[in-house]
């Protein structure tokens, strides 16, 4: 996950916040892909909706997992300081281009806008607005140092000439991708318009949803990116075949996720902190909406595609400190810029799940959220999420 210099998040140790660039709408329009040489001819799409599930009144209790009433009765914490330790700004202005307005209906839950129910029958859980996006910028940062400033782990030649990103949200990835391959076609795929309009000329954002019947060329690309797709796919079988069908004999796919749930290799993490409730929470949210939360400990990406008919699997995991905690200088800067970007918004990635998928009041989310900042802060609990990469290729010999 390599950052430029150019866009290089600012450490968090700085006085002065972070100020992701602005960001708008890509070049291309919802209805370009039409004209595409990317795209073969469009196939119907379902008019359903299938919105998330009302939670149950009052939200049942899990078993060992402290519910919101019990964060509420806490009431906050005496030291929290409201993240003025975190140098991430949340006023950051961002420009738009011409496109439907439709796209542009966002829902609004307690004043944060998610995509446009226009674009996709499902509800995805985290914001798209400019406190979130500049969350996930420092964020990136943070993925760029855990993989050792490597974009990618598979075994890329140089004259890879198609490639696409996934769910590419605010394009960082694509954006890299494209400079380190000029010559090397390069789309980015989302449901939200936010990706910005300085792009590399060999890069172009299109509006779409990949839980669909995937309209591209077959056997097209080099290279098929996929990462951090948490809580947005209910089928990844599908997913990963359409990718095989998409992807060009001998290209290569790759996907990169992780899961919520906080590890501890040294008992430091008690099981009624606020830490080790958020993925278990999470983890049950995931189930209840039919979208896995937790991919990174699910199994599910190995067999999934080699079921696709994907060959030269190889995986990859890493560790991903939540605060500066470890000794490790390399560790501790990866764990600096993790705590920056969550505690900056954590309310933002938690809201939907907690609240409307589980029951959570606003005031338990809120009181709840100010314990989760104030543990890590301490950096008392030495806890880590777990990703992982899994890679593979299309046979050569495939029709």
């Amino acid at each position: 996950m390599g950052v430029p210099e150019k866009r290089k998040a600012e450490s968090p140790l700085s006085d002065a916040a972070a100020s992701p660039k602005p960001t708008a709408p890509g070049p291309s329009s919802p209805g370009s892909k039409e004209n595409s040489p990317t795209h073969a001819s469009s196939s119907p799409r379902s008019e359903g909706r299938s919105p998330t599930p009302a939670p149950d009144s009052p939200a049942p209790e899990l078993p060992g997992v402290m519910s919101g009433a019990h964060w509420l009765q806490q009431g906050l914490p005496e030291t929290d300081t409201d993240d003025k330790d975190s140098t991430l700004g949340s006023d950051v202005e961002s420009s738009t281009a011409s496109i439907s307005s439709s796209i542009l209906n966002y829902r609004t839950i307690n004043g944060r806008t998610y995509h446009s129910d226009s674009v996709t029958d499902g509800e995805y859980w985290a914001p798209n607005d400019q406190k979130m996006l500049g969350a996930l910028e420092i964020y990136y940062h943070s993925l760029f140092l855990m993989t050792d400033k490597q974009l990618f782990q598979a075994p890329l030649k140089d004259n890879v000439q198609h490639a696409i990103d996934i769910g590419t949200g605010e394009g960082f990835w694509a954006i890299d991708f494209a400079d380190k391959f000029p010559y090397c076609d390069v789309v980015g795929t989302d449901i939200s318009p936010i990706q910005p309009t300085w792009t590399p000329p060999n890069l172009r954002f299109e509006i779409d949803d990949a839980t669909k019947e995937w309209t591209f060329k077959e056997n097209f690309f080099d290279y098929i990116h996929i990462s951090f797709l948490n809580g947005a796919i209910e089928d990844w079988g599908n997913l990963y075949k359409n990718a095989y069908r998409c992807c060009k004999p001998g290209g290569w796919i790759e996907h990169f996720d992780c899961s919520p749930i906080v590890s501890c290799d040294d008992e430091t993490l008690p099981p009624d902190s606020a830490l080790a409730t958020y993925g278990k929470i999470l983890d049950e949210a995931g189930k209840r909406i039919g979208r896995s939360l937790t991919i990174a400990h699910d199994g599910t990406q190995e067999p999934g595609l080699k079921e696709a008919g994907f060959v030269n699997l190889h995986t990859k995991q890493w560790k991903q400190p939540l605060s500066p905690w470890p000794k490790d200088p390399k560790q501790k800067e990866i764990g600096l810029y993790t705590y920056a970007a969550v505690t900056s918004d954590l309310e933002g990635v938690i809201q939907f799940l907690f609240h409307k998928v589980m029951g959570w009041s606003t005031e338990e989310v809120a009181v709840f959220a100010a314990h989760m900042r104030q543990e890590m802060k301490e950096q008392k609990i030495h806890g880590y999420w777990t990703w992982k990469v899994v890679y593979g290729q299309k046979p050569e010999d495939a029709e």
